[in-house]
């Protein structure tokens, strides 16, 4: 299959899924929106990955995204967001997307929900980077919840599309980056952590590349 990644940012990039598509025999390209590339037309991919973004995009190439996504979602083909990509699948099926009461960066625990699709464990530890929040759409099944996010994914049309709150695939070399330059703010939360607290522990983000794989095989390899 080949898979076309929306890229909003250079700080979140396809990471490690790039390592997985191109392990699966799958191929890639990238859209730089943070570059001013317009948006591909659907019929150049097999699925589409819509990456996450510090801020809103441009609002002319937002509405070209919004237009492409409503495409995607009206076809057969695989559609998967992470963090602000979620949140366009989001609203595009209905939902509201809007600020969190607590932001969460860093390592959460997450309890995935009982009638939850993903082939994930009952209970693992997510990075996530967020500071805004989606409710569940009409007709999604949850992924789960951690203590301070009820609603942290979803999937939609029997697991055809996926929105997803933690990042999964980010490694630690990206995570360091991505804390550099754009630090949260200093917060007594335990949702929001120190980079010293994140990148503490590498295994921490061999164990997200695990579930990485669980994900992704689901989303693609079964369609």
């Amino acid at each position: 299959m080949h898979i076309y990644f929306l890229q909003h940012s250079p700080l979140f990039g396809p990471a490690r899924m790039a390592d997985w598509l191109t392990g699966m025999g799958h191929s890639y390209n990238h859209c730089r929106l943070d570059e001013g590339e317009l948006p591909p037309p659907l019929a150049n991919c097999d699925a589409l990955v819509l990456l996450d973004a510090p801020g809103p995009p441009d609002a002319a190439l937002l509405k070209r995204e919004r237009k492409l996504i409503d495409r995607a979602l009206k076809s057969n083909k695989p559609v998967l967001g992470i963090g602000f990509g979620a949140g366009l699948i989001a609203e595009a099926l209905g939902a509201i997307v809007s600020p969190a009461v607590q932001p969460e960066i860093g390592w959460q625990p997450l309890t995935l929900a009982d009638e939850s699709p993903f082939d994930l464990p009952e209970t693992f530890e997510a990075l996530l980077w967020h500071r805004d929040i989606f409710g569940l759409p009409d007709g999604c099944l949850p992924l789960g919840s951690t203590p301070a996010g009820p609603v942290q994914g979803f999937a939609w049309d029997l697991g055809r599309v996926l929105a997803l709150q933690c990042h999964l695939e980010l490694t630690a070399q990206g995570s360091a980056a991505l804390y550099d330059h754009l630090p949260p703010p200093a917060s007594e939360t335990p949702y929001v952590q120190s980079r010293d607290e994140i990148l503490r522990d590498p295994k921490r983000f061999d164990r997200q590349a695990a579930l990485l794989d669980r994900v992704m095989t689901g989303w693609l390899e079964d369609r």
